[in-house]
């Protein structure tokens, strides 16, 4: 066991403000299975917590004193304001607490190989292909990733090697608490404004990320990518480029089919040279260029292309990535988590490969801030789906101090000449959708806050 998992478990409970998060119920769940006493606390019940309280671990919704008294270390998110009363009675106890990023950037000083992957968009779908690849191949690998995958049975695995593969986010720099061995970045791209103001402090995070890297270490990024051109320059690491515009790339997707439910079939030539065929068993063209980086990496690795194929072809999608719900009526339902405008795109064109009639896209965009500064780039977006449903905002960690609402949204689509429904509440919207929508249309949920609901609301 390595020395800092060891002194992780020095500590008998652990509390986590937040554990509802993807990342924080991941690392909760591996301290949990390494013997620790775990306890957490989150905001609002949710599928997450439902799957922690089954698993032993004793969850509170809404806040519970008594529990930070008997923690010996507090862990919490970005998203936990400082006035949040765990967190401010653990300081007043003076009982140690540790931000998520750093806590789970010291997990990853336990392992020699750690693989980050990062990107403004598609790390949850990269992170779960090339994990999937590793199993395949037989490496044993501990796994955090963003979602629920299923061949997991959950969003973390604890394995028995060297390897740990994890979404590195960009948040508020979180991932330079990490201390990787090989990256994979898939774009740079505007987001999280609120934190970063501006795309160059966004692109020169990435370049910080970038010099963690070893000299004997892996850098893959993609060089159709105008933001991420150039990261090489940053690191003598070896650099791997990947792409399907930029045909001077390491590895690049030709001859790319589309079958009728949008799924990819594509030829990858690696230094011009034909390498091998490959087949998705998930739509976009998004999606090619995340797989492409997860060949670039495994090739890398050593992972034959035998094994990969297997983990294409049993990936069927992570967790609210264009997941497919069910259907009533004759009417599929569809739920993604894109809450940003580049996104949205890429889910509305993996959408738009599928047969159907028509399409229903109920938005919930999802901070004041990110709704504040992309408002044209959302409605431009959202321009591409037949119908538009628009819900209130789900405020995350912020209150509205910079007077927006959806109704703005709203607006600012009518004034494009597109008609929208904005409706104040989930029941308003499903009865709207199940008088409106016609059999073989299609319904779509997009944002990562509670608009996830919907889709089962329907289907009851």
């Amino acid at each position: 066991m390595p020395t800092i998992i060891e002194d992780i478990k020095k500590y008998n409970t652990i509390h986590f403000i937040g554990i509802g998060g993807v990342s924080m119920s991941g690392i909760a769940e591996t301290l949990k299975n390494l013997g620790v006493h775990v306890t957490g606390s989150d905001w609002s019940k949710s599928e997450i917590t439902d799957r922690l309280i089954a698993d032993g671990i004793d969850v509170t919704i809404g806040s519970d004193l008594d529990k930070i008294k008997q923690a010996d270390l507090v862990v919490y998110t970005a998203a936990i304001s400082k006035e949040d009363p765990e967190l401010v009675e653990a300081r007043r106890l003076n009982i140690k607490t540790c931000e998520r990023a750093v806590f789970l950037g010291k997990l990853t000083q336990a392992f020699k190989d750690t693989i980050g992957i990062s990107g403004t968009h598609g790390k949850t779908t990269t992170t779960s292909l090339i994990s999937l690849c590793f199993i395949k191949a037989g490496l044993d690998p501990n796994v955090q990733v963003g979602a629920i995958l299923k061949q997991l049975n959950g969003n973390y695995r604890i394995g028995n090697s060297d390897y740990l593969i994890l979404e590195a986010c960009e948040y508020v720099e979180s991932f330079l608490h990490f201390h990787p061995k090989a990256e994979v970045i898939l774009n740079i791209d505007n987001d999280h404004l609120d934190y970063f103001k501006t795309l160059d402090n966004i692109k020169n995070a990435f370049v910080k990320y970038v010099k963690l890297l070893p000299d004997d270490g892996l850098l893959v990024f993609n060089s159709d990518d105008k933001n991420s051109i150039g990261l090489d320059k940053y690191t003598k690491a070896k650099a791997v480029t990947f792409g399907i515009e930029n045909t001077d790339a390491n590895y690049v997707a030709n001859n790319i089919k589309f079958d009728k439910n949008g799924f990819a079939s594509f030829d990858v030539y690696k230094d011009k040279v034909f390498f091998d065929s490959f087949t998705l068993s998930i739509s976009g063209m998004h999606n090619v260029l995340n797989a492409l980086a997860c060949i670039a990496l495994c090739n890398n690795y050593g992972i034959p292309n035998s094994a990969i194929k297997e983990a294409f072809t049993s990936f069927t999608g992570a967790n609210r990535r264009l997941e497919y719900k069910g259907s009533f009526n004759g009417i599929s339902v569809y739920d993604d988590y894109a809450h940003h405008p580049t996104e949205i795109r890429a889910t509305a064109a993996a959408l738009n490969r599928k047969i159907f009639n028509e399409s229903w896209a109920v938005f919930q965009p999802h901070t004041y801030s990110r709704l504040k500064n992309l408002l044209d780039d959302f409605a431009e977006a959202l321009l591409d789906f037949d119908h538009i449903i628009l819900a209130d905002v789900y405020a995350a960690r912020e209150t509205n101090t910079f007077n927006i609402s959806s109704k703005d949204l709203a607006d600012k689509l009518v004034s494009l000449g597109k008609p929208v429904q904005y409706m104040h509440d989930f029941e308003t919207i499903v009865k709207f959708l199940k008088k409106n929508v016609k059999p073989n249309d299609i319904i779509l949920t997009l944002g990562a806050g509670t608009v996830t609901d919907i889709g089962p609301m329907l289907l009851k």
